[in-house]
């Protein structure tokens, strides 16, 4: 079960790296119109939130890493628990807020990963 905790907690930081990337600097690109549902004008006017937005994605991957790498492999696992925690509620605050499917792709990976660190 710690194999597929690591490994889940990786996915969870990978998806989010990918999320940084599409918000920072596909926003306004084809791929990231048609990723958001954008038209254009929308995603120009929108792009520094946007990018924003992509920053903390990447401090949630950052902190996920962080909890992997840590020296103290117990406080290691608290830390990707709280990072863990933190997508769980992004993700269900933006099922809610936004589109229902952020709850699925953004929280279902992360709830898994938790539950395979507690299950540890």
């Amino acid at each position: 079960m710690k194999i597929l905790g690591i490994v889940l907690v990786l996915l969870v930081a990978l998806e989010h790296l990918y999320f940084l990337y599409l918000e920072m600097f596909l926003w306004t690109k084809p791929k990231g119109l048609k990723t958001f549902g954008n038209t254009a004008e929308r995603a120009e006017a929108s792009k520094v939130l946007a990018a924003n937005q992509g920053l903390y994605n990447g401090f949630l991957a950052a902190g996920l890493v962080w909890g992997l790498i840590y020296p103290n492999a117990a406080a290691g696992v608290h830390i990707q628990m709280f990072f863990l925690a933190c997508v769980i509620v992004a993700g269900i605050y933006g099922g809610i807020s936004v589109k229902k499917t952020i709850l699925y792709v953004q929280g279902g990976p992360a709830l898994l990963a938790l539950l395979a660190l507690l299950a540890t």
